[in-house]
């Protein structure tokens, strides 16, 4: 397992949808949905940075480590 990314869980909670996070971050919505679908291999320290101020809320709010 590793690293779950719990992004969507924290749109639903904020009422943001894909496109407008996408926008308002600077990503494209095919990326955010990498993201969001635990796909991707990595996150830059700025894009966190970026999601965070939009849906404020702290890194641990999206990011979950779950042991295999």
């Amino acid at each position: 397992m590793g690293i779950i990314v719990n992004l969507d869980v924290m749109m639903a909670k904020r009422k943001i949808s894909s496109s407008e996070l996408a926008e308002k971050i600077g990503i494209t919505t095919a990326n955010l949905s990498i993201l969001k679908t635990n796909k991707g291999k990595a996150i830059r320290f700025s894009t966190l940075e970026k999601i965070c101020e939009v849906l404020e809320c702290q890194p641990g709010d999206i990011l979950e480590y779950k042991n295999k």
